[in-house]
């Protein structure tokens, strides 16, 4: 998979919102402390824009730029052979993000996606509110199965069942996750406390509060204390 297959298989800018949100609440109950999450979603990132977030502490991430005009996609795999790093003068791989349009700018000079001054990216997509589909540049990758890091990066975010993430976080978190309150999460159901105590027993919806304004989850009203 290459970011021409990550394209192809995102889904459109709301649906992809939401399942942003999905993953990061998932991830803010398996994981209370936010150094050691993958992923976030910051509904607060700038006035007018939102931000999703993966990282992996190894040094791959990606963001994903919600705003007005409409989503711009940055990843980086630190491995991969079209890392800035790799390059004579830190440079973005020839074709990356050449073409990205002008009203996102602002992404792309984002001092937070940087590496030595320029864009800290190995794969980049966009997205315009009036686009029917999502767009990337015109790239000759370099040899290998997953040049440009993408399949790696954005597995678990174009998979459209729950399955992807469970399988992941069983890994990564060394437990069982519970299917059903997991599935719940996955298609934004309002959250209930007991949704929350068969992911961590530890927790309550009142424990998550600050995480969920900041995602900017739903709420069952009747469950908004513990």
């Amino acid at each position: 998979m290459t970011v021409h297959e990550v394209a192809r298989a995102l889904p459109d800018i709301a649906v992809l919102r939401d399942r942003c949100r999905a993953l990061a609440v998932l991830d803010a109950i398996l994981s209370p402390q936010w150094e050691s999450r993958y992923y976030s979603f910051d509904s607060r990132w700038a006035h007018g824009e939102e931000m999703a977030s993966m990282r992996n502490g190894s040094g791959d991430e990606y963001s994903i730029v919600f705003l007005a005009a409409g989503a711009f996609i940055r990843g980086f795999d630190h491995e991969s052979p079209m890392s800035p790093a790799f390059s004579e003068f830190g440079e973005v791989w020839p074709g990356v993000a050449d073409s990205v349009p002008e009203v996102f700018a602002d992404c792309m000079s984002e001092p937070a996606f940087s590496f030595e001054g320029g864009l800290a990216a190995t794969v980049c997509l966009w997205r315009q509110r009036t686009d029917d589909r999502w767009h990337t540049g015109e790239i000759e990758f370099p040899a290998g199965p997953d040049p440009d890091g993408a399949h790696r990066l954005f597995a678990v975010l174009t998979d459209a069942t729950p399955l992807a993430y469970r399988r992941f976080a069983e890994d990564y978190y060394e437990q069982r996750l519970d299917g059903a309150a997991t599935a719940d999460i996955h298609a934004l159901r309002p959250l209930t406390n007991d949704v929350v105590r068969r992911l961590n027993p530890e927790l309550s919806i009142a424990d998550l509060a600050e995480d969920l304004a900041q995602i900017g989850y739903p709420v069952r009203p009747d469950e908004r204390q513990p």
